[in-house]
């Protein structure tokens, strides 16, 4: 199974695609997925740019509307998890997950408008339940997504080439400050064989080694973390990796009894939340058994295969409801946030036992708030914004090298089509009207072999 991994995507959809299909061509072979490590920019309207924590001057339209109206749809079953440069507002609508447009799945997070400065940062933020119910995990992890780092990463890694590349680094490694807490707590308990991430812009690669009580070797991690979609950048590569058919994208049941399990630990009212651990009378331990595992499997029928049932969203910066998690909460008896928050679901009240809990970690960014404005809806006429956490999603974590497996590095690769600027993967433009071709950044067609090293090759 031949994976392409992408760093930072920026919203660069048609030219990563088009990298992507250069490679197929040139090395005969056919990619049967593409993983996206965040900052994926899922703008389909003007109004989602107002959601996106990203000063006025660097908003922009990007390729993904072509996908989400049905002008395009993405040439292989594309992955993607958040960012903090994400269309939010979007995102939001599928807590849990589900198609951004035909053939582009989102592994889901929580937030919801409306947005202030600070709410547009928090949206991104890991929360203490999402690694409280990762914990829980414990059958094996074949691959992670983060967007940051996880924390501690540089020490498996050639760290005198990551500074010679990043060398604003310094200071973060020296205070051991680089990369996440939490990401770094998953990584030695979940000892997945890969991790990929992004984030720093910088491709960094790293071996983690994991030892028994007794000293002994037990496994490795192998992360690998990608630069942004930018000519003469490492911001994808290819991975062949051994898989069992047949291909197709499923729910994994022992995630959905950890959901089914902890249901009662969401939250959605701003304040501290703590997570049941040893040393209390409450339950900690909410690992899925076999009978619990058994019982999701049979609560679908037997068939957890994903159904293709993307549907549009209306255009605005309010709250949306979306049939993908509506189906999903039906079927497991989830909380949907959204309906709650939307005064929908009688079942939970303002003293209800909701929310998602920010975790202790620092918002850094590189943008002033005084250069964007703040994101007020009608929302606003159902729930006093004071009342709720306004914390989500984020995108944390690491690198992996791949030594032992057959890889493509698409280090200088980008824009792949002609001058004419014909496309293999365009189909009939859909009627509704999303946005102006117009608002777009226009780029200079160039011919692809200036991106590409004859030196890339299968190894």
């Amino acid at each position: 199974m031949k994976i392409a991994v992408e760093g930072c995507a920026h919203g660069e959809l048609d030219k990563i695609y088009e990298t992507i299909q250069h490679i197929e061509k040139k090395e005969n072979i056919k990619v049967d997925l593409l993983l996206i490590c965040g900052d994926f920019q899922a703008v389909r309207y003007e109004s989602d740019m107002k959601c996106m924590a990203v000063p006025k001057k660097f908003q922009k339209m990007n390729s993904f509307y072509k996908y989400y109206n049905g002008e395009k749809v993405a040439p292989v079953l594309t992955i993607i998890i958040g960012g903090n440069h994400e269309a939010s507002n979007y995102m939001q609508e599928l807590p849990y997950g589900g198609w951004l447009a035909p053939n582009i799945y989102y592994l889901g997070h929580y937030e919801h408008p409306p947005y202030t400065e600070e709410t547009k940062r928090s949206v991104y933020h890991v929360r203490n339940l999402e690694f409280f119910r990762m914990k829980q995990i414990k059958r094996h992890v074949d691959i992670m997504l983060s967007h940051d780092w996880p924390r501690g990463i540089h020490k498996y890694g050639d760290l005198k080439d990551l500074l010679r590349k990043k060398k604003f680094l310094e200071n973060d490694i020296e205070t051991n400050t680089l990369g996440s807490p939490p990401a770094e707590e998953l990584l030695y308990i979940l000892q997945p064989t890969y991790w990929f991430s992004a984030h720093l812009h910088v491709k960094f690669s790293a071996i983690v080694p994991h030892r028994t009580e007794s000293g002994e070797f037990k496994s490795k991690t192998k992360f690998l973390s990608l630069d942004k979609c930018l000519p003469r950048r490492d911001f994808l590569q290819i991975l062949d990796i051994p898989h069992r058919k047949p291909l197709k994208l499923q729910l994994d049941p022992e995630w959905l009894a950890v959901l089914k399990s902890t249901n009662h630990l969401l939250n959605l009212h701003r304040s501290n939340c703590y997570m049941p651990g040893p040393g209390t009378d409450e339950r900690y331990d909410f690992t899925a058994t076999d009978e619990d595992i058994q019982n999701i499997i049979d609560d679908f029928g037997g068939d957890l295969t994903i159904p293709e049932n993307f549907v549009q969203s209306e255009n605005g910066s309010d709250i949306q409801i979306n049939e993908q998690t509506t189906l999903l909460c039906d079927m497991l008896d989830l909380t949907d946030p959204n309906r709650v928050l939307n005064n929908m679901d009688s079942s939970f009240n303002s003293n209800s036992n909701i929310s998602m809990q920010n975790i202790t970690d620092t918002v850094h960014s590189e943008f002033s708030s005084s250069e964007e404005d703040n994101v007020h809806t009608s929302y606003l006429k159902n729930v006093n914004e004071k009342s709720l956490d306004p914390t989500s999603p984020q995108d944390h974590i690491p690198q992996a090298e791949v030594n032992n497996e057959s890889i493509i590095e698409t280090t200088e690769l980008l824009e792949s089509i002609d001058s004419s600027g014909s496309s293999s993967n365009t189909s009939k433009r859909s009627n509704t009207s999303l946005v102006s071709p117009g608002e777009n950044k226009k780029f200079k067609r160039r011919n692809l072999n200036i991106y590409y090293d004859s030196k890339d090759s299968i190894s």
